[in-house]
């Protein structure tokens, strides 16, 4: 049981839809589709429910971002797949091995925060804190595996996270180090 809630603000996964796909048809047939090879090599095709992109390469390859969670990527990702195979596109092949490369979260602890403080108590070697060019304090931690921005305010944000378990792990030993260390009340 998580001691702060945490909000996952985004996930972005990546998969393959097919091989060799014709961006230039796929422009061509959807509205939602942004594609200009100039500035990016990837087709911006949009969903408006779940609210997301996805960045469809040639190759097949397709990242998506903007889902609020794991479960939204999935339907987006299958929204994009029955779109693309409703309007003939050739390639395209379904039921794809989704990987969440991503998961960006948000906590409040509640709390003015000392961040001079924390970076000694966390030591030093965890920590980025340079007020001057960054308002937050950086803290990577090894297990789980994520960065935590950390500012004054008791807001954190938690980048790096593969599944919401780790966020919610990520916050509640950052809740618990700070407690013990006196610097949460």
């Amino acid at each position: 049981m998580s001691v702060a809630e945490i909000h996952i603000q985004n996930v972005v996964a990546s998969t393959s839809i097919g091989e060799e796909l014709d961006l230039n048809a796929i422009s061509a047939a959807f509205e939602n589709a942004e594609y200009e090879p100039e500035q990016f090599p990837g087709l911006v095709f949009r969903v408006e429910k779940p609210k997301t992109a996805a960045l469809i390469f040639r190759s097949g390859k397709v990242v998506c971002t903007g889902a609020k969670s794991i479960a939204a990527v999935d339907e987006a990702v299958n929204i994009v797949i029955n779109a693309l195979k409703a309007k003939g596109i050739q390639g395209v092949k379904g039921d794809p091995e989704i990987t969440i490369q991503n998961i960006v979260a948000t906590s409040d602890l509640k709390a003015e925060l000392n961040l001079n403080a924390i970076a000694v108590g966390l030591g030093l070697e965890n920590v980025e804190y340079e007020p001057e060019q960054f308002p937050g304090l950086v803290y990577r931690l090894k297990d789980p595996k994520v960065v935590v921005l950390i500012f004054g305010s008791g807001k954190l944000v938690c980048t790096g996270a593969r599944k919401a378990e780790d966020a919610e792990r990520a916050v509640d030993k950052i809740t618990a180090e700070l407690s013990s260390l006196g610097l949460l009340f």
